[in-house]
């Protein structure tokens, strides 16, 4: 007691500028000053310098006609049109591109991983050379080489390439047979979207009655009967024809009808799934691995066939490890979609580039394609987020 008492009373003496305590708070709120003052600063230098150039920051020019075209618009577009209008439809093809990109990607690179990892050597070693070799080169490469090379050695149009579905391949594009709604397919689609959202509510429902009761409830075929008995309702109503296929036919210098998918698309969606795939089965390798093979050894001993442990017991064990690189990867692909410049694919990037061209307003241009990208990216985040905090395991 006695030879403590000194230094608790040496604690309670020492001056405010040699405590610890105070001086890390004091470091935090200088540095805080600093480093706000300093963006104060160039703010008012940035908004300074504008006024002097006579920069407008506002957006009141994207009300003003656009008088630029862009090839094959998703959406309805003219160059009468506004520039909002214009920037909707590169956003448009920046979330088809994304969307589709991110949905094959994950399809291709799974089975790359299951390939990866089978018994089989040549199908394993396949799968290591797609790997490898999609991994170690540049994205922008990989773009140059499928629409300059790939796309390039393509025939002419009277010399189409003709593959079953009916698909015909030429230099134009991609000729594909489409499903096209007739006057009564809304009918067909209002009943669909009905059915798709009962049988997810059933689904839900019915599994979590499982859970609880520990009864099963047959919550799978439950939903996909409801959803079969919607199909097949709206089908009726709509008097048996709620689509057509439409079907590319040569006329004139041309094909006309299916779905085209431009080079300039079909390049930027392949490049960009297969190199994002590569990185996928990857992860996916690696949750797979990380699986204890207690894990995998035991229901194997129970009798249960290969595709069951691996979708019963490996992957949803695989999911919580696979998931948070792989929202690493979809945002990457999303925002790697920018380099449709480089090959003509008019994406949000690409038009924001017009735009500025077109209205001189470069700030604000730039301000709205981050803040896209940006949204994209928070809002692929969040849906992922949500469901990786759903299957992770719950510590008491």
């Amino acid at each position: 007691m006695t030879n403590n008492q000194p230094l608790i009373s040496d604690k309670a003496n020492i001056p405010f500028y040699r405590d610890e305590r105070i001086i890390k708070i004091f470091a935090q709120v200088l540095s805080a000053v600093i480093i706000v003052g300093i963006l104060i600063w160039a703010i008012i230098n940035f908004f300074k310098a504008a006024d002097a150039r006579n920069m407008t920051l506002t957006f009141s020019f994207l009300k003003e006609s656009a008088g630029f075209p862009i090839s094959n618009p998703p959406i309805d577009y003219d160059p009468s049109m506004s520039f909002a209008r214009a920037f909707q439809v590169g956003l448009v093809n920046t979330l088809l591109v994304s969307g589709l990109g991110i949905i094959f990607a994950t399809i291709f690179g799974t089975l790359i991983a299951l390939a990866r990892l089978s018994s089989n050597w040549i199908l394993s070693r396949i799968a290591l050379v797609f790997i490898e070799f999609h991994r170690n080169i540049p994205l922008l490469v990989l773009l140059f080489l499928w629409y300059f090379v790939v796309f390039g050695m393509v025939p002419q149009v009277k010399e189409s390439i003709k593959w079953p579905g009916p698909i015909f391949l030429n230099k134009r594009g991609i000729y594909i047979a489409w499903p096209r709604l007739t006057e009564t397919g809304g009918i067909f689609v209002t009943m669909a979207a009905i059915g798709i959202l009962v049988s997810i509510i059933v689904f839900i429902i019915l599994r979590k009655r499982r859970k609880i009761t520990g009864k099963a409830t047959y919550y799978l075929p439950a939903s996909l009967g409801l959803l079969i008995v919607f199909f097949l309702f709206g089908w009726l109503l709509s008097g048996g024809t709620p689509f057509q296929m439409d079907i590319p036919s040569f006329t004139g210098i041309n094909y006309q009808g299916g779905l085209r998918l431009t080079p300039e698309f079909a390049g930027m969606f392949l490049s960009l799934s297969l190199y994002t795939a590569a990185f996928i089965a990857e992860v996916v390798r690696g949750g797979i691995q990380a699986v204890d093979k207690g894990q995998i050894e035991a229901a194997r001993a129970i009798g249960l066939p290969p595709m069951q442990v691996l979708s019963l017991v490996i992957m949803p064990q695989a999911l919580r490890i696979i998931i948070p690189p792989m929202i690493s990867q979809y945002l990457n692909l999303t925002k790697n979609s920018s380099l449709a410049l480089a090959i003509g694919f008019q994406d949000v990037f690409a038009v924001g580039k017009i735009v500025i061209n077109q209205a001189g307003r470069a700030v604000p241009v730039f301000a709205l394609i981050m803040l896209t990208y940006l949204s994209l990216s928070l809002l692929t985040s969040f849906v992922l987020n949500i469901y990786n905090r759903r299957i992770q395991f719950v510590t008491r």
